[in-house]
């Protein structure tokens, strides 16, 4: 029996079930570490260990046998962390080890677990339930947890066991990342071990001045609504202050900087290379502080400050410290994002710098993209029909050397390795890809995906010696489990308009020249930090499924989306709803310029942004776009977070125009559209806490006033990750069956 595209993408979750994720690599190379299921239909990951060589693989944690065949049960703070991360596998979904790579702890079911990793040996800790987010000291003797919203040491031997900051009511957490860190700044975590393992840092969230919204499920009333603590635009945030306690509950001392002015915790970094390292925002996010915080008062001094007039971006891996104690960051400077080392610039404009991946004695591995301006691989739409050559969604990784003196050593692209031994240079990483790396010692882990192939290819390789990354020796390629897709994308990648707007267009297998215009549909996230137009077969795969159903689908990463340029990014400052929405627009006539695209018949779907993007699309250009099928929509930006929200659109006190300049449900949102309505599919999980259902029934209810027909699709018990395996496949079916429908194409 052939299981159908809809059926098997909702079965394997996207096709990440069985693939190896969440490496980790000992610092003497001699294990790899990692996450994986059984196979691509298995939700329950294990903890796997393997040497470099692949000679040997084995078990290092196996959720059913730990678990005796008994159903896992999640706490809600394990529920809330895994919304927050978009986590919806089970089993063992993240995991901790000591600095050595000799032992892991991690939480199973609200028990802690402890594994040596040399030996596979592993066994529960006796301890509160349920447990949150345990990691173990650097020497690997304790393990640091939170229960009950109380951070609690137990040592590894199981003894010892106690709270070291308890909460001082109901409203307070000690050692958990508040809403707005776990949701937008991806600060997942709130503790953090001293190098020594004496001492922890911890925050204490005290949520008492947010707002209360209430999420209740209509399909069940008898159950009570869930209270959510959420800080919507122009409302109080959490007040979270830093501590620094002693490891078996002595001393607390509080870190002290100016929170009035930088109330955002943004990053918190503690390492042999130097004292606690702090980045904190100012709440519009123009404004942040570098912080060295002395750990033996408390205070702190600024090492660095940056401005800017739109705002700041964060990212992964920074600040740091090298081991002999120079500062690593990534900036904006002279309309580039560049890696900087103390006081030396690692890379120019030729870069757009993504994220700092590790830092070493001997040198940096981050992930780049190339920086605007640059061109290989993909073609290019002039707005005459000219194409060319232009680089589209290549994010490689880098290696950025010291030199002798501490300066700049050179930059080594990893990519450019033989890096499976053929000795062809490695053709498959020399066409665009997306690439990340783990390293330990000399060891890393590569992986990369590509057009060329579904999935993800995992690598171990042996780096160079001398303080060099290059050449790669080839020492293994660590087995996926994933399923390979019943269906093959082939999307063409562009860059389009006189933007250059990164663009894939995707046609039905099979379909000629001599065919005739297909129906458009445009298949976006279009928003801050959704980049779509990447170089990665298994990103295209439902883009192409839509377009085996009579459909010519594009999908453009307009201004706003990462990747490009700080500028690209920031474009959208103030302007976030008709910025993008041109630029959809623009995409849209440039390849039909040169592309069998029938502008008579274009239709629109997205989810979360691009749920937005598709509302805004059908209400504001109805002569443009004929049908939307809008997922999951912010619709007022009044009530979305603060953190993400404040970024762009300003505090709505203060820019009430931007907000309703922005809105779909306002007056100007639904205006000048009464003539040419459009068909709606609107689609809400009602258990959404990031997006709430109060978006899409406020826009149902805006749609009805004006007397505006719709169709409208509730999701009981389903958050914004909509991860249920019937709800994902039949909601591929009924929106493909909306389409059709609505922009007369032919059923079968």
């Amino acid at each position: 029996m052939v299981t159908s595209f809809p059926r098997q993408y909702a079965r394997t979750q996207r096709f990440t079930l069985g693939a190896p994720r969440a490496f980790t690599v000992a610092p003497d190379g001699s294990r790899v570490v990692f996450l994986r299921s059984r196979e691509g239909t298995d939700r329950a990951n294990l903890l796997w260990v393997r040497d470099p060589s692949g000679q040997r693989e084995y078990v290092a944690a196996d959720p059913a046998r730990l678990l005796g065949g008994a159903a896992e049960e999640l706490s809600a703070e394990e529920r809330a962390r895994r919304e927050r991360s978009r986590e919806s596998s089970a089993g063992i979904v993240g995991y901790a080890t000591d600095m050595t790579v000799e032992s892991a702890a991690f939480a199973l079911s609200g028990r802690l677990f402890v594994t040596d990793l040399r030996t596979g040996d592993c066994r529960e800790l006796d301890t509160p339930s349920p447990v949150v987010d345990p990691r173990p000291s650097p020497d690997g003797t304790r393990v640091a947890y939170v229960s009950g919203g109380a951070l609690r040491v137990v040592r590894t031997d199981g003894s010892g066991d106690r709270a070291i900051a308890s909460p001082e009511n109901d409203r307070i957490t000690y050692g958990l990342a508040e809403f707005v860190a776990a949701e937008e700044m991806d600060r997942s975590r709130g503790f953090w071990w001293a190098p020594d393992g004496e001492r922890l840092l911890v925050t204490r969230a005290d949520d008492s001045p947010v707002q209360r919204w209430w999420i209740a499920d209509p399909a069940n009333p008898e159950r009570e609504p869930s209270e959510v603590p959420y800080p919507a635009a122009g409302t109080p945030n959490a007040d979270v202050t830093l501590h620094l306690t002693d490891a078996d509950g002595g001393e607390r001392l509080q870190v002290e900087w100016d929170r009035g002015r930088f109330p955002y915790l943004a990053r918190v970094h503690w390492s042999p290379g130097g004292p606690p390292l702090l980045l904190v925002q100012s709440r519009d996010q123009r404004t942040q502080l570098h912080l060295r915080v002395d750990p033996d008062t408390g205070s702190t001094s600024t090492l660095h400050t940056e401005q800017d007039p739109d705002w700041l971006e964060l990212f992964a891996g920074v600040p740091a410290w090298t081991p002999d104690g120079r500062h690593v960051r990534i900036e904006d400077s002279s309309g580039a994002r560049v890696l900087r080392v103390g006081e030396h610039d690692f890379t120019d404009a030729s870069l757009h710098v993504r994220a700092v991946l590790d830092v070493g004695a001997d040198g940096v591995l981050f992930s780049a993209s190339a920086g605007a301006g640059r061109g290989a691989g993909g073609s290019v739409a002039g707005t005459g029909g000219e194409e060319r050559e232009a680089q589209v969604g290549d994010i490689g990784v880098h290696f950025a050397r010291f030199a002798d003196d501490g300066s700049c050593g050179g930059i080594e692209r990893l990519a450019e390795a033989d890096t499976d031994g053929d000795g062809d240079g490695d053709a498959i990483l020399r066409a665009p890809h997306i690439a990340s790396a783990v390293r330990g010692g000399d060891t890393l882990v590569l992986s990369t995906a590509s057009l060329t192939h579904a999935g993800s290819r995992v690598a171990v390789l042996r780096m160079g010696g001398q303080g060099r990354a290059l050449p790669l020796k080839p020492l293994d390629v660590v087995p996926s489990h994933a399923e390979a897709p019943a269906l093959t994308a082939a999307p063409r990648l562009l860059r389009t308009g006189e933007r250059r707007i990164p663009a894939g267009l995707l046609l039905p297998t099979g379909h000629r020249d001599g065919d005739g215009p297909l129906p458009v549909l445009m298949d976006p996230y279009g928003g801050p930090h959704g980049q779509r137009v990447v170089a990665a077969h298994n990103a295209w795969l439902t883009s192409q499924w839509f377009a085996d159903q009579g459909f010519a689908v594009v999908v453009a990463d307009g201004r706003g989306t990462p990747g490009h340029s700080p500028a690209w990014e920031k474009a959208v400052s103030r302007n976030i709803a008709d910025v993008t929405l041109d630029d959809q627009i623009e995409a849209l006539r440039s390849l039909a310029a040169d592309h069998p695209l029938d502008l008579t018949r274009v239709g629109i779907r997205g989810w979360s942004y691009g749920g937005y993007l598709a509302a805004l699309a059908a209400l504001r250009r109805p002569d443009v776009f004929h049908a939307a099928v809008v997922g999951a929509p912010v619709t007022d930006w009044r009530l979305y977070d603060t953190h993400y929200t404040e970024r762009y659109c300003g505090m709505p006190q203060e820019d009430p125009e931007v907000y309703a300049r922005s809105s779909v449900v306002t007056d100007e949102g639904l205006s000048g559209a009464a003539a040419q309505h459009r068909p709606l599919m609107l689609i809400h999980g009602l258990a959404d806490d990031n997006v709430a259902a109060a978006h899409t029934l406020r826009l149902s209810s805006a749609l009805l006033a004006a007397g505006r027909p719709h169709e409208m699709l509730p999701l009981s018990g389903v958050t914004h990750m909509t991860s249920q395996e019937q709800i994902a496949e039949n909601l591929l079916l009924l929106q493909v069956a909306f389409l059709k429908r609505t922009l007369g194409v032919a059923q079968p």
